[in-house]
């Protein structure tokens, strides 16, 4: 779940910023060709529009009217017509120039737009990838632990039947030592001492039969085969704990180091997708600051006013 929900920040952070991005890049299309200047109706509103006005006269090489004497004014040039028919394809030029460029603006849009959905897809089905990984993971190392819960039960359930086992053995033995006993069969040598097993009634004592010598040795050897093998089952059992524990371990640490690797590679991805984006947008800038070089230099106003009366 947590992994999920930093993808889930990392996706939502890469589209604010996408986001922003687009903004930024119709603003600058808007600063770039859509100026108060290139408008057709711009010349109506002009603030510098008397400083632009050309001078009047009566003839077209009629020098000694200046602008003072009121004998030439705008429109009443010889060339009327043509300077109209030029300017009015001048305008027709600059419109179609300005529909191709914004065509041009538009298609451009459109391919990021478009790069813009097949890298979130991209990034959509790799997220999807690393839930359904997540999952199988979750998934193997529940088994594991069912497994081992399995085998924990059936330990218990074997050492519980061996405790009864030896349980009913040792009762079974009681009762026969019992039944046979010198109490219950009478037995004459009877010299065992009330104050302890390694003491003796000296009047009653007879010596250690060799059938008793026998029976002690054995229940030695019995004593010394129960701790060995209780000793080799609890060992047995450490053993296969820790080789449990260590398995699930190093299926833990395999699936952290898989993760991590897939977060490593996701980031790397989506480092060359910005890179590859901020390279299309600066090639666009570069390419939008030398298309748009036509503009008014000094030279054109020093042309005027030349002259003097």
């Amino acid at each position: 779940m947590r992994q999920n929900d930093k993808i889930t920040c990392i996706l939502e952070g890469r589209e604010r910023r996408d986001r922003k991005n687009l903004c930024k890049a119709i603003n600058d299309f808007q600063q770039s060709y859509q100026k108060p200047e290139t408008r057709r109706e711009f010349d109506l509103s002009d603030p510098r529009s008397l400083k632009k006005d050309l001078l009047a006269w009566q003839s077209d090489k009629d020098v000694q009217n200046t602008v003072s004497g009121m004998q030439r004014f705008m429109g009443e040039d010889l060339n009327f017509h043509e300077r109209k028919k030029f300017q009015e394809e001048q305008n027709r030029e600059w419109f179609l120039q300005q529909q191709k460029e914004w065509k041009d603006a538009r298609a451009d849009l459109k391919r990021a737009e478009d790069f813009y959905m097949k890298t979130r897809l991209q990034f959509d089905e790799t997220a999807k990838h690393l839930q359904n990984l997540e999952r199988a993971t979750r998934k193997a190392v529940c088994a594991a632990v069912k497994e081992f819960n399995k085998s924990q039960v059936k330990e218990s359930a074997e050492r519980r039947s061996l405790e009864k086992k030896q349980e009913q053995e040792d009762n079974l033995a009681e009762i026969s030592n019992l039944l046979r006993g010198d109490l219950l069969s009478e037995n004459p040598q009877q010299a065992a001492s009330s104050f302890g097993p390694h003491r003796v009634v000296p009047d009653r004592w007879k010596g250690m039969a060799q059938a008793q010598l026998e029976q002690i040795r054995l229940l030695q050897k019995q004593q010394v085969q129960e701790k060995l093998r209780l000793q080799e089952e609890e060992r047995q059992r450490d053993m296969d704990w820790d080789r449990w524990r260590l398995q699930g371990a190093r299926a833990t640490l395999l699936s952290e180091r898989q993760q991590q690797r897939q977060q490593r590679d996701l980031r790397r991805a989506l480092d060359c997708s910005n890179l590859s984006l901020a390279k299309e947008q600066l090639l666009q800038k570069k390419h939008m600051k030398e298309a748009c070089t036509n503009h008014v230099t000094e030279d054109y106003f020093t042309q005027f006013n030349t002259t003097s009366r």
